[in-house]
């Protein structure tokens, strides 16, 4: 694929699924356990959208190949958007899950725009695809409300307004 992007359109590319997984899991009241299997679906999602979108060379070059033969390139790779997520995180404040709901509404507004500008159609599709259904499977992944994973809601009213928001944003 012969797209250009500058570091940072990449990094933004690369770090949104996770954006958005982090705030759909903060946006409920899952509790620990909950949270923690949100998290886990967050990261299942986005490592099987390189299975799922397997032509789709955008979306593979954002994600790490767990096939690949250096690995170790593959993990620089990974530290590398992870550091830079950080520390844009550090610099924006982003210090609690309103914040970080906001960040994840505006960087996917971001995206789209990126996107649109420097992609085919099918191929951002897919990339909206991709990161909705991180959304959608963190949203599903614990009930909200319930005591020890008994009861609650499948979807919070926080869940369902952000994964509203992003529909639109995307």
């Amino acid at each position: 694929m012969a797209l250009e992007l500058t570091d940072d359109e990449r990094q933004l590319l690369a770090s949104l699924p996770q954006t958005i997984g982090a705030a759909m899991a903060f946006a409920g009241k899952s509790g620990f356990f909950g949270t923690g299997k949100e998290l886990f679906a967050s990261g299942k999602t986005v490592l099987e959208g390189g299975r799922q979108y397997a032509g789709n060379a955008l979306i593979q070059s954002l994600i790490p190949d767990v096939q690949a033969a250096d690995r170790g390139a593959e993990m620089a790779r990974m530290t590398a958007t992870r550091d830079w997520a950080r520390a844009r995180m550090k610099e924006k404040g982003i210090d609690s899950p309103e914040k970080l709901r906001e960040l994840a509404v505006t960087d996917a507004r971001a995206a789209s725009a990126l996107l649109a500008a420097r992609v085919s159609p099918e191929v951002a599709d897919e990339y909206r695809a991709w990161t909705m259904q991180v959304a959608e499977n963190v949203a599903n992944a614990a009930s909200e409300g319930g005591f020890l994973g008994f009861g609650g809601e499948r979807l919070s009213e926080g869940e369902r307004q952000l994964l509203d928001d992003l529909k639109t944003a995307l």
